[in-house]
């Protein structure tokens, strides 16, 4: 699919990715493998391997986080074993066993969570599981790398011998040393070690009267170091089993280097994988770093990188503590080539190695800092022509280079090519070399490349303007302090602020005038022109982001007066409720109140009876019924409502008591005496007073009488009820 040169993958700094990642590397393998990463010349391999990375991205926020798959790196093994009658040693046979055993965990991980990890799956699917191999090496060699002594028959035999002459030769030992010692024959450390075997210090003097094999003495010579007799009979014993053991370990070690060896194919099999595992986790560690994303892969011709962060620089700064400017570009059939101009150290290099660095990486399998809503499509080739380039070597000036580049791109350049050149037309006299430059760009753009240039030539800037399909843009420059402010600008080019510069880094006003007069008049009032206009920008761009942040407060200031609204609104529907409630309440009481004092003057039980039956039919009428559930919602919400009102009520009694309120005058209740018609203050029925008795009267309703408290009683004139 994509054809890119050594020297672009140097241009745009691919290989200070690629060694970023393979830091990341767990094994020797993988770090190789990651400094070999390549543009994938097919589209399915790509999806694959951005999809692979995007899914070990995602592990690492869910619980299914995936399995260790570090491993010791099995290649003299696999060579070794592939000589036909070679056999490997205990060290090698554990890592055979380690490497199949995670490969095994790993694999079956996967096809566990297939619904999590479907491309990892995918990549592990054609592998063969298999516990053979464990099981091979786990009966001879043990956790620790050492051969089981039950790895055969004859080993175990074998090495039963050996510790019971190890004792007769430490209990041989041992006699001597009693002996030798009581008799004043030893030094004062009694015993050491020679060539891996116990020995007596045995003074010089007395070397004769100790019967066995001197082996060495010390440096004075004060010291001789003796075998025992006895001891040194067991020793050869003992020599001899070790040789059996030595060569019975050989034929176990062959035998089960026979037995692993129709498995090489897999163990190759199995190492690829796991290094192929360890590249894709590192470079999901490098998208977490740089906040990497997957963007969307479209068939359309069109780049859009929203806020696309250089990697390189991304990392370096926050390192370091500082911003990171991110760039939103875009080119599309209808926007082709964009044209950055501005000032020297304004960002414009590093502006359009963003999206070359980017696209280069998304096409190796690697996720990108951009923004999720970003999209591209896949170029066939990405043609660079950045920096001096001078060649010594071959005779080469930079403009001799840049031809050499500008031919190539002419032969190479079409509709799926990507073009990035700097400081485009430089190297020779600044009017020959910008017609030439203007002709190469009109080139370009008629065979329908993608490409970004920066450029200082007016001519090129005015070329931008005129071509439908291609666009200026500038880096923004404070016109106050002459500052970069490391944005890029679509639509307008930008000036070079040749002058302003030179200006403030001290050169005289005098000079920078005669300078002027020394060019046409016409580029200066050009680059004066494009520069107010840069001015002009700049100042809208700050009054539409003041604008932008107004209009977001008014935005959230009338969404919490909406939610306002609503809750008013939701607790006078609550209150309504409760009020209409009430009044049916007040309404029924009502009406029993005059049943009751029908009763109480004609005792018709059946009229009564009638009555109520009555009200209750009306009521129920009305009724609708309720399932168990609105039930308890309605009972719910009435309980909510009442310890609502409740609340309000106590607030407004403590208001009442709270106010100075002007005091009332209340009419001078009337002497009630005997004989008065009254009635209670919260009744209807009129009697007549019998008897006052202190502050208490004895009322007479006819059937009956009571005895009421004066303050409870009312003046009712003669013709009132």
């Amino acid at each position: 699919m994509i054809s890119i040169t050594e020297k672009t993958l140097q241009d745009l700094q691919f290989p200070t990715v690629l060694e970023t990642i393979s830091e990341i590397c767990n094994t020797d393998i993988g770090k190789q493998k990651a400094l070999e990463i390549t543009p994938f010349r097919d589209k399915e391999s790509l999806m694959a391997a951005l999809l692979q990375t995007s899914e070990y991205v995602s592990s690492f926020q869910n619980n299914n986080a995936i399995p260790n798959h570090g491993f010791d790196a099995i290649t003299y093994e696999i060579k070794f074993l592939a000589i036909e009658d070679s056999f490997l040693e205990v060290g090698g046979f554990r890592k055979i066993a380690t490497i199949s055993e995670t490969t095994n965990v790993l694999l079956t991980f996967l096809n566990k969570f297939n619904d999590y990890y479907p491309n990892l799956c995918a990549k592990g699917s054609g592998i063969q599981l298999t516990k053979e191999i464990i099981t091979l090496v786990d009966a001879v060699v043990d956790k620790y790398g050492e051969i089981k002594d039950n790895a055969s028959p004859r080993l175990l035999e074998i090495r039963r011998e050996m510790n019971l002459v190890r004792g007769k030769v430490n209990q041989s030992f041992g006699s001597a040393l009693t002996q030798y010692n009581s008799l004043g024959y030893l030094d004062d450390i009694k015993e050491s070690f020679v060539q891996n075997r116990r020995v007596l210090a045995v003074l010089a003097m007395y070397r004769r009267k100790v019967k066995g094999s001197i082996l060495g003495s010390s440096k004075t010579g004060s010291i001789a170091y003796i075998e025992p007799e006895n001891t040194l009979k067991y020793s050869r014993e003992l020599s001899n089993l070790e040789y059996e053991e030595k060569e019975e370990i050989t034929r176990i070690l062959k035998q089960l280097s026979n037995g692993v060896r129709p498995f090489l194919p897999l163990l190759i099999q199995y190492q690829d994988f796991l290094s192929d595992i360890d590249v894709i986790a590192a470079k999901a560690k490098y998208a977490n770093r740089i906040n990497g994303i997957l963007p969307t892969i479209t068939e359309e011709r069109r780049l859009y990188f929203r806020e696309a962060y250089h990697p390189i620089l991304y990392l370096n700064n926050k390192q370091k503590k500082e911003v990171t400017y991110p760039q939103t570009i875009e080119l599309s059939q209808e926007n082709r080539i964009i044209v950055i101009s501005g000032p020297n150290a304004g960002g414009k290099t590093i502006s359009m190695k963003t999206v070359g660095l980017l696209q280069l990486m998304l096409q190796s399998g690697m996720l990108i800092p951009v923004h999720e809503r970003s999209e591209t499509f896949l170029f066939d080739r990405i043609l660079t022509d950045i920096g001096d380039n001078q060649s010594i070597e071959n005779h080469l000036s930079t403009y001799s280079y840049r031809l050499k580049n500008m031919n190539y791109f002419l032969k190479k350049c079409n509709k799926k090519t990507m073009f990035l050149i700097d400081e485009f037309g430089t190297g020779s006299d600044p009017e020959l070399g910008g017609a030439l430059a203007e002709i190469f760009l009109e080139e370009f753009y008629h065979r329908e490349a993608f490409g970004l240039i920066t450029t200082h030539y007016s001519n090129l800037k005015i070329l931008a303007n005129e071509l439908p399909y291609a666009t200026n843009a500038n880096m923004l420059f404070d016109e106050k302090s002459l500052e970069p402010m490391y944005k890029l600008v679509l639509g307008q080019a930008g000036s070079s602020f040749t002058f302003e510069v030179a200006l403030k880094n001290g050169i005289p006003f005098s000079l920078i005038n005669r300078a002027k007069k020394k060019i046409e008049i016409g580029k200066v009032r050009f680059d004066k022109t494009i520069a107010n206009l840069q001015k002009e920008r700049s100042k809208l761009e700050k009054t539409s982001t003041n604008l932008k942040e107004e209009e977001t407060r008014a935005r959230e200031e009338s969404k919490k007066m909406e939610n306002i609204n609503v809750k008013i609104k939701q607790k006078l529907e609550s209150y309504q409720e409760l009020y209409d409630s009430n009044q049916k309440t007040i309404y029924i009481g009502q009406k029993i109140e005059d049943i009751a004092e029908k009763y109480f003057n004609n005792k018709n039980k059946k009229d009564l009876i009638g009555e109520f039956l009555k009200i209750i039919e009306i009521e129920n009428s009305k009724r609708k019924k309720a399932t168990p559930k609105e039930a308890k919602a309605i009972i719910q919400k009435k309980k909510e409502i009442i310890e609502e009102v409740t609340v309000v009520v106590e607030e407004i009694r403590k208001e009442k008591k709270e106010k100075k309120l002007k005091p009332v005058i209340e009419k001078p209740k009337p002497i009630l005496k005997v004989g008065d018609r009254v009635r209670m203050l919260d009744g209807k029925s009129v009697g007549s007073i019998d008897k006052i008795e202190k502050n208490k009267a004895v009322v007479n309703y006819g059937l009956f009488t009571s005895k009421v408290s004066l303050d409870d009683l009312e003046f009712v004139e003669a013709g009132k009820k």
